[in-house]
């Protein structure tokens, strides 16, 4: 009887549910196997929504006016204040320590990372974190690959246990507001969160030592990450030719070593510290990005890369930068020379890392690909530029930028804590108290006007917002209620029906974004809720969890993404750690959500 009522429903459904259904279909397969940017094709499947009349231009603008999309642009501003003032540094520096084994350092490191994560945007946290780790590892000779990954999975982690955690918890809170009524507290989803935690890190910190790589001896890791080769040439008519290696200081080079000499068309290996150098000799050192910087010391050489000299910079202008090539970089897949870098970018590539080993051959010749760490010879106006652009996941320069303004490392502490004082106690909003601590961080010049500007991630909100367009049209078209009752045809336990939810949204967070995925979802489970007359909550905070529990693969949380190419991961170390980690999380969750929020009513 059941499913011949299904059908009848199926048959009954009218053009608008299948252009709805198709429209979501060719979202689902631009993110997933296209290169177009996530908020072109959302605002694309937004104007067809709009031009078939699926949707009136109010309704499906309705996201842009949603408040948990103003909460998450006005929580960039506030994280924005804690990355400038160094207040995650501050905290990090007094917390990590000096730990005397693998598994503690681990410990110090998942605790501020997580607690922070909690409270501030986890891509922010981790950006901030890497290259505090880097140093802290090769200071405690550990291995960076033991940290970067725990790292990203003890952000996203933390980012369950508030309502200001993770963006996606406060997309679902403004569904449940708009549609519902129900507004969580900053600590509700805490019942849940901490137990998600405390369960993902307890894997960690028992299994990651066995399961994370370690390709090369502990030493040997830390020398060779981010490992570059550099070339230079001996200059004709300069002050080196005739001089031995030995003597023109070539030999003990702090961060690198000379591993060869090209001269005309011979390769010298193996070189002897007497071999003396001749005009055009090129030079080939093997060794960290700060050996670049060192050679630029060194009178008589010059970069061998002819584009260097085709940059339109003046000499003292010039700096080296580091930069983590992401999913969003135009020349993905195309040679250095086909991308035409020089001139898109202004700056040379003088090297590449891949999976924390240098990549050997002709510059020119070399694919990019998303996670590639490029050794960059550019202005300094170039960190800047490109930090908050999508073509890149970290820009930093080597010889650093302006220090951060520690004396106001506690203020920017004060306001995060009032902020999350106002809410938890319900004197404000989360709106309305992160719109106060923004407008303090501004106020007190924890940050500038300009630089908060930066900060906010206008495609981020292009894509939560456009996304509640397809949500609304799958509710309004009745494909929601239809996939639903596909689903839900022969479950009749709610237990096996959250289950259902969780895993299919663990499953498009691992393809597309977090946050079209919850957006996506969360018509969808209202529809099972009401075909099993249960209550909405335990699946809405399902796809809370799910949403943010992204640990299988590189591509489907930008944190691990981040840690990537400086951890010199592969594929399969994702799998291997994330899978297990994705499961724990999942049985957690499934086993706590129900008993917080019964299916019985809220």
């Amino acid at each position: 009887m059941r499913i011949s009522q299904r059908c009848k429903l199926d048959t009954s459904l009218d053009w608008t549910a299948y252009v709805s259904m198709a429209v979501v279909l060719s979202v689902l397969t631009g993110l997933i196997l296209t290169r177009i940017a996530p908020d072109a094709i959302l605002m694309a499947a937004l104007t067809a929504l709009v031009i078939t009349g699926i949707l009136t231009p109010a309704e499906a603008l309705q996201g842009f006016a949603n408040p948990g999309v103003m909460t998450i642009a006005t929580l960039y501003v506030v994280a924005a204040g804690l990355k400038e003032t160094g207040a995650v540094q501050w905290i990090a520096h007094r917390l990590l320590g000096q730990p005397r084994s693998l598994q503690r350092a681990q410990l110090r490191l998942l605790i501020p990372a997580s607690v922070l994560s909690a409270f501030m945007n986890n891509t922010t946290v981790v950006a901030m974190f890497i290259p505090a780790v880097q140093e802290w590892a090769h200071r405690l000779r550990f291995p960076p690959s033991k940290l970067l990954l725990p790292l990203s999975y003890a952000a996203i982690l933390g980012g369950t246990c508030t309502l200001i955690g993770t963006s996606t918890n406060l997309v679902i809170n403004g569904l449940l507001q708009s549609q519902m009524g129900i507004s969580l507290g900053m600590f509700d989803i805490a019942w849940v969160g901490v137990p998600v935690l405390l369960a993902g890190g307890t894997f960690l910190l028992l299994f990651a030592n066995r399961l994370l790589p370690q390709r090369e001896s502990v030493i040997e890791q830390v020398e060779h990450a981010r490992e570059y080769s550099v070339e230079v040439v001996v200059e004709p008519n300069g002050p080196l030719i005739g001089k031995t290696i030995q003597e023109a200081g070539l030999r003990h080079m702090q961060h690198g070593y000379l591993a060869e000499i090209q001269r005309g068309e011979r390769l010298l290996t193996a070189v002897s510290p007497q071999t003396e150098l001749m005009a055009g000799d090129i030079l080939g050192f093997i060794g960290a990005p700060e050996c670049a910087r060192e050679l630029r010391g060194v009178h008589g050489v010059r970069p061998a890369n002819g584009d260097v000299r085709k940059l339109n910079i003046a000499h003292h202008r010039r700096c080296l930068v580091e930069a983590v090539i992401g999913p969003d970089f135009a020349g993905l897949g195309q040679t250095i020379r086909e991308s035409r870098f020089r001139t898109r970018f202004q700056a040379v590539i003088l090297s590449i890392s891949r999976e924390g080993r240098r990549l050997p051959g002709k510059l020119g010749d070399i694919q990019l690909r998303v996670g590639d760490t490029l050794l960059l010879e550019t202005d300094h106006d170039f960190v800047e530029q490109y930090r908050y652009r999508k073509d890149f996941l970290l820009v930093s320069a080597l010889n650093d930028s302006t220090p951060p303004n520690f004396k106001k490392a506690p203020l920017a502490l004060v306001i995060l804590a009032a902020m999350v004082g106002l809410s938890a106690f319900s004197i404000l909003s989360i709106l309305e108290a992160a719109f106060l601590a923004a407008g303090t961080m501004l106020a007190t010049r924890c940050i500038t006007v300009s630089k908060a500007r930066r900060y906010i991630d206008l495609q981020v909100l292009v894509v939560i917002a456009a996304s509640f367009a397809l949500g609304a049209a799958m509710t309004k078209s009745g494909a929601a209620q239809a996939i639903a009752e596909l689903m839900t045809s022969n479950v009749t336990s709610p237990w096996l029906a959250l289950a259902m939810v969780y895993f299919v949204t663990v499953l498009f967070t691992e393809l597309i974004t977090n946050n079209a995925a919850a957006v996506l979802m969360f018509p969808i489970a209202v529809e099972v809720a009401e075909q099993l007359n249960v209550n909405i909550m335990p699946f809405a905070i399902a796809i809370m969890i799910a949403a943010s529990a992204s640990f299988i693969t590189p591509l489907g949380y930008q944190t691990n993404l981040m840690v990537y190419g400086p951890g010199g991961y592969r594929m399969k170390d994702y799998v291997a750690n994330g899978l297990p980690v994705s499961l724990l999380v999942g049985g957690a969750a499934l086993c706590f959500i129900p008993t917080v929020w019964s299916f019985g009513g809220y």
